[in-house]
């Protein structure tokens, strides 16, 4: 079964617009990349400043092979005009998890 990726970010109140844009000039980024399932971008309702980067995956490996070209591409750390962009997060913790069981709506 697929594996899931949470990207755990801690974003404070004034950096959640940068956070959100940046994500949103990104879009279709993981889409073509091999094993790739899912991706949701979660931000928090009430009493936590915390996002979620919700990502599905084939497998582990895949997970792996998009991580390792997406920071290549990243080393200059999203550079803009030659200088680099400051973090919109003030942390970030990945949490992994296999799918064990999921369900989706019934047809019909």
């Amino acid at each position: 079964m697929s594996i899931v990726k949470i990207n755990v970010l801690t974003v404070p109140e004034e950096q959640r617009e940068v956070l959100e844009k940046r994500f949103a000039a990104r879009a279709g980024a993981v889409e073509g990349s091999d094993g790739f399932e899912w991706f949701e971008l979660l931000r928090p309702v009430e009493g936590t400043d915390t996002y979620l980067v919700y990502t599905r995956w084939r497998s582990e490996e895949d997970f792996e092979k998009w991580r390792s070209q997406m920071g290549a591409s990243h080393g200059g750390g999203g550079a803009q005009g030659g200088e680099q962009q400051k973090p919109a997060a003030t942390g970030a913790t990945l949490w992994s998890f296999e799918v064990v069981q999921s369900a989706g709506p019934k047809e019909g």
